[in-house]
């Protein structure tokens, strides 16, 4: 079955030019082209084949499995059937996944992880963001179907939203509901990445000489974080910085 994210893979109309724009985020070149392998996954910029946001959504969370056939085979029993591979990627049908692109790729093992990482470069992701209207439904497709294994559940009106953690290998989906919308028939939508720093306030500071909008350096929800949003030159969505002694 699922053994984590292999990658997560980001339409833009511009590679090169996208590429440039998370090399500074990541605070480090590319591997190839517009591929970057961090610690517990990879970052892919491909060529959109239409305008990004037009009809297809501009990710994809592409997860690995040990066993592409089987995977295919258990998760097409379950209600998510997925097209014959192409270049070792078996896209998810997007209806049965509310939305949100998913592929299956076949790993046999973990990608090695990058030589080294600077104290203010990016060394992994720490979750994705996934925005949903149906909590259950939601429940159903990264619990039930995709065997995700659910860490959280909680709701908190001061923030006025619950919060599902599903655990993929060494990274995790956050599926969050605004307590306050109205359910609507809305497809669900992936709305950020949260990537993990050694320091977060040196990260920080080389963002900031860079120009880009950057926010303080504040307390995390989880004990022990410091955090703070990159709210300018990211491609696809504000990206948050997460680390600390309670950083995963």
């Amino acid at each position: 079955m699922i053994d984590g994210l292999d990658h997560i893979a980001i339409a833009a109309a511009d590679v090169a030019s996208a590429a440039g724009a998370y090399a500074t985020l990541l605070g480090r070149p590319p591997d190839r082209g517009g591929a970057f392998q961090l610690d517990n996954m990879a970052l892919e910029l491909v060529a959109a084949d239409e305008p990004v946001g037009a009809k297809a959504p501009p990710w994809t969370l592409a997860f690995a499995a040990g066993d592409l056939p089987e995977t295919r085979r258990r998760l097409e029993r379950r209600g998510l059937p997925s097209a014959p591979p192409r270049s070792g990627l078996s896209l998810i049908d997007v209806a049965a996944t509310h939305g949100v692109a998913m592929a299956l790729i076949e790993r046999a093992a973990a990608a090695a992880p990058h030589a080294s990482f600077a104290d203010d470069a990016v060394h992994g992701l720490d979750h994705v963001v996934i925005r949903t209207t149906h909590p259950d439904r939601a429940l159903g497709l990264y619990g039930a179907r995709l065997g995700l294994d659910l860490r959280l559940d909680r709701s908190n009106p001061q923030w006025n939203s619950r919060l599902m953690f599903f655990a993929c290998g060494d990274a995790v989906l956050e599926v969050a509901v605004d307590l306050a919308a109205d359910t609507l028939d809305e497809p669900d939508r992936v709305t950020g990445l949260a990537w993990r720093v050694a320091d977060p306030a040196a990260a920080r500071a080389r963002l900031a000489a860079t120009g880009l909008d950057v926010s303080s350096v504040r307390p995390g929800r989880k004990p022990g974080t410091q955090i703070f949003t990159v709210r300018s030159g990211v491609v696809g969505a504000p990206a948050l910085m997460i680390g600390g002694e309670g950083a995963r």
